[in-house]
């Protein structure tokens, strides 16, 4: 199952809203009120216990009007700014292991509403040798990870683990062979514009040959672990609406729950 966080986050922000605003409007200035009406009725100052006890607050008051400016806190952060992903598959090796925990600038591609993902500050739009994170286009409730490699209008043609954009052969440096005495996986360094990265080819895997236009307003993603990454050359292309944000540091290394986080492997990404 699913859980789309930020559904429950903004709910739990509006209902614990909702409490702080009836408690500040309503029922905080009737304490206040029968706390005066009290000690209208006294000469001298009022027991500590009854001015406690009149003052006193609901338990579910408190903790909802304690918690609302920390959830509306976190909501900001992640909907806007800032929000931490984890890898969870070999996709986007070498660049991104399994486990690394990476920070996703929220406002890159446009400022957009929490669980709506509709726009509404346009800013920067998607570039050639960006690693985004977006909506799987087949099932949006998941979250995926991939470098983009053509923009609206461009030709895509990948043919014999070759990619062309646009007519034009992608440049590939050999960095190593892998297992050297009898190599089935090539390290390479691919140059994408002004972006230059490293992926993996696998000679053991099946090619997935083709050649598409990329549409308005749609982009042609693939994963950096060229032959062990389902991508645009599977399943089609990455609509804007459903663009999250663009990946720009790991933070810190955790492969498993019970193992200790390793934060010397903090970078940017490229």
């Amino acid at each position: 199952m699913n859980f789309d966080f930020a559904l429950i986050l903004v709910l739990a922000t509006a209902a614990t809203g909702a409490i702080w605003a009836l408690d500040r409007y309503s029922l905080a200035p009737k304490r206040r009120a029968k706390l005066a009406a009290a000690q209208a009725q006294v000469e001298g100052d009022l027991p500590a216990e009854t001015v406690e006890m009149l003052s006193r607050e609901p338990g579910w008051i408190d903790t909802g009007r304690s918690m609302f400016p920390v959830l509306a806190l976190v909501l900001l952060v992640r909907s806007f700014l800032v929000e931490p992903f984890q890898i969870p598959s070999g996709s986007m090796l070498p660049t991104l292991n399994i486990g690394d925990f990476i920070l996703v600038n929220k406002y890159h591609y446009g400022l957009r509403l929490p669980v709506l993902n509709s726009k509404i500050v346009p800013m920067n739009e998607p570039k050639r040798g960006d690693v985004m994170v977006f909506r799987y286009p087949r099932e949006p409730s998941i979250n995926y990870i991939k470098r983009v490699i053509g923009v609206p209008g461009d030709k895509i043609r990948y043919v014999d683990k070759t990619l062309y954009i646009n007519g034009e052969e992608q440049n590939l440096t050999l960095m190593a062979q892998l297992p050297p005495s009898q190599p089935t996986q090539f390290l390479q360094r691919e140059q994408l514009g002004k972006v230059s990265h490293e992926i993996y080819q696998d000679l053991q895997r099946p090619r997935i040959d083709g050649e598409v236009t990329v549409p308005e307003g749609q982009y042609f993603v693939m994963g950096d672990n060229r032959d062990n990454s389902n991508d645009s050359r599977v399943w089609g292309f990455v609509p804007d609406e459903l663009l999250v944000g663009r990946a720009f540091a790991v933070w810190v290394f955790w492969p498993e729950r019970f193992s200790i986080p390793d934060f010397s492997e903090a970078r940017f990404i490229k």
